[in-house]
């Protein structure tokens, strides 16, 4: 007979399984009776997760007892989301999918948010279709995936793919009857849209010119898709209190962006002895003001993605999940400070957290603005890679296929996508350079552009989501069309534009941000920021404009940016001249 399991003497004696969770325990079984499951790894006997493979693991059954609450939390405290995934998780979704796709239906608020869990985003009143968002981790992409995803646009969407700005791609306008054809093309493809939207981990970022960088300290992109897979394969990864974002910083020159994830892992170089770990920054979130923070942590990359799955697994235990404003992260880190969280992590995995003070590991090198954009060398003799700038990141369906066809003819079939919604083409040898410039350039995109035009960025904006405030794309082509050959000046300029407070272009991140708002006539405006920062620039950019109307944002940034050349000292950049100046400074300047 199987021993008893032994529990604690204070121990409270199991609930009784009802008949669902019996017959789901009894396929569960069978299913592992026939081999039908892959062998766990990454845990030891006592469930604690390790550094490496162990051996197989066995169901946790008292997390299938029936529960009187979800981590303490009581179901009737519970916000309205956290009782929709209890009462059904949506990873279980497939059935009413199908019915949908079948019927031609829309769905209710309840159904909108448990397809977000397999990257379905019914997006009305913005638009009467659906989007798909896409999981491409280590933002790392074939030609042979680009072109399905072109035929898919073409075939049963708008015809246009976009970048995002966390490296990973959306598809619109596909309609209801559709999504079950989408969702499996995806899969045909080798990717998958699953945990792309809702309370989940989102797109795992790297570096995006990371496997081929010359100044780079490790190839990250091995620990941004194991992360990955291990979230696609284990349930409990999913349902989070908030949605969670996780970046590997290969510590080169290109700008990953790390700082303004809720966990940031920075590969760094230590003093005595040259070792490569990785630092881990906590909490940042950077629509709420913050960015991730230092821990202390000194982790071999072996242990980055253990430790990774320790900490989510922390947050989801303990996360607030009765006010989705305080569901985040940095929120729990403000409850319970940084200690009590990393020594809750710590009692998750099978080896001791290391600690080593920042003045013992030599400087991050300091980022390139724009580095995204032109041909640079690679670490391999005689191979370039070339950074394409997508305006606004937005791709047709006949550009997406020329540019897989670009990447197959003079690179390696290999593409990459960057937070900075642009593409990278490497492995170009060195005499077909300027040949795929030119073509790049037929196509519509640019390899080169002004420091003024060449960090513009913007979200979706409100022709394709409901929150935002402003047609945010437009705006920006406008002031890109607006700053070509008008206005030069000395420094890379980010303008980052955001539709809403929920900031998914990080517009406080941005040298120039713009927030969408809806002015008191009720035509579109924005909220006007100066001086943010990400990296060795880091900062919070302060408002300096309510209440623009988007009609005078091209006049405004043209204001701004010859005020700065004309008033800024010698090699100064933008960021350091805006502040520089008070918030009234500016105003008077900019107002004059």
């Amino acid at each position: 007979m199987p021993a008893e399991p032994i529990l604690p003497a204070n121990a409270a004696p199991p609930l009784p399984f009802s008949a669902e969770q019996k017959e789901y325990l009894a396929g569960f079984m069978a299913g592992v009776s026939a081999g039908g499951l892959p062998p766990f790894v990454g845990h030891n006997a006592t469930g604690q997760i390790t550094s490496a493979p162990a051996g197989a693991g066995t169901p946790n059954l008292a997390a299938l007892a029936a529960e009187p609450n979800i981590h303490g939390t009581p179901l009737s405290d519970l916000c309205k989301e956290e009782r929709w995934k209890y009462d059904e998780n949506p990873l279980d979704a497939w059935d009413r999918l199908l019915k949908h796709a079948d019927e031609d239906k829309v769905p209710d608020a309840e159904h909108t948010y448990r397809f977000k869990t397999h990257g379905l985003f019914y997006v009305a009143p913005a638009q009467d279709s659906f989007m798909v968002r896409l999981r491409v981790p280590a933002c790392e992409i074939t030609a042979a995936q680009c072109h399905g995803l072109a035929d898919l646009a073409a075939e049963l969407g708008n015809g246009r793919v976009d970048i995002t700005t966390r490296g990973n791609l959306q598809l619109r306008e596909f309609k209801p009857r559709d999504i079950v054809r989408v969702l499996t093309r995806v899969q045909e493809l080798g990717l998958t849209s699953r945990g792309a939207g809702a309370d989940n981990i989102r797109n795992v970022t790297a570096s995006p010119d990371s496997g081929f960088a010359p100044d780079e300290l490790l190839d990250v992109r091995p620990y941004a898709k194991a992360l990955h897979h291990y979230i696609l394969n284990h349930r409990d990864l999913y349902g989070l209190p908030r949605k969670f974002n996780v970046a590997f910083d290969s510590g080169g020159s290109m700008s990953a962006a790390a700082d303004t994830n809720d966990i940031g892992f920075f590969a760094v170089r230590q003093k005595s002895d040259g070792a490569i770990a990785f630092r881990v920054q906590l909490g940042g979130i950077t629509g709420h003001k913050d960015f991730a923070k230092d821990t202390g942590l000194h982790v071999k990359p072996s242990e980055a993605v253990a430790l990774a799955v320790a900490m989510i697994r922390v947050f989801a235990e303990n996360g607030c999940r009765t006010d989705r404003k305080k569901a985040r992260l940095k929120y729990l880190l403000e409850a319970w400070g940084v200690e009590k969280f990393l020594t809750e992590t710590g009692k998750k995995l099978a080896f001791p957290l290391a600690r080593l003070p920042l003045e013992a590991c030599e400087p991050r090198r300091p980022v390139e603005k724009h580095a995204w954009l032109g041909a640079r060398k690679q670490a391999q003799r005689g191979l370039n890679s070339i950074g394409i700038g997508v305006p606004v990141g937005r791709i047709t369906a006949r550009q997406l296929h020329a540019l897989a066809d670009l990447a197959t003819h003079y690179g390696k079939g290999e593409l990459r996508l960057t937070v900075w919604q642009n593409v990278v083409i490497p492995h170009v040898p060195d005499a077909f350079v300027e040949t795929l410039r030119r073509s790049v350039q037929r196509l519509g995109f640019f390899t080169e552009a002004s420091s003024a035009a060449g960090g513009i960025v913007a979200c979706t904006g409100n022709k394709g989501c409901k929150y935002a405030a402003a047609d945010t794309k437009a705006h920006a082509l406008a002031l890109l069309k607006h700053l070509e050959g008008r206005v030069t000046v000395g420094s890379p300029v980010n303008v980052h534009f955001t539709g809403c407070p929920h900031s998914c272009a990080q517009h406080y991140c941005g040298d120039l941000g713009f927030v969408g708002a809806k002015l008191a006539d009720g035509s579109e405006g924005y909220h006007v920021v100066l001086g943010g920062g990400m990296d060795h620039e880091q900062g919070i950019a302060r408002e300096i404009f309510r209440g623009v109307r988007a009609t005078e944002v091209n006049a405004l940034v043209e204001k701004v940016l010859v005020t700065y050349e004309a008033k800024k000292q010698r090699g100064e950049t933008f960021v350091a001249w805006s502040r520089r100046h008070s918030v009234k400074e500016l105003q008077e300047l900019l107002s004059a």
